[in-house]
């Protein structure tokens, strides 16, 4: 899993619904470790109360850190 670019957590993060701050927070910090960042997500989901919009941004967020990174074009 790689780290997201602050580009793409914004995409993710100022989707409709989502609470920005949680969603830059926790994809600027879920680390490289997939299984361990969907457990930790679960447990602050529930312990914050997030509501779907944000939970399915940072899963999908999660999901594109599985994805090698774009190329540059030079």
């Amino acid at each position: 899993m790689r780290t997201l670019t602050n580009e793409e957590i914004a995409i993710f993060s100022k989707r409709d619904g989502v609470k920005t701050r949680a969603a830059e927070g926790f994809l600027c910090s879920m680390g490289t470790n997939e299984m361990y960042a969907v457990m930790n997500l679960n447990q602050d989901a529930r312990i914050y109360k997030w509501n779907a919009a944000t939970i399915e941004a940072i899963k999908d967020g999660i999901s594109l850190a599985n994805k090698p990174a774009p190329a540059l074009n030079n």
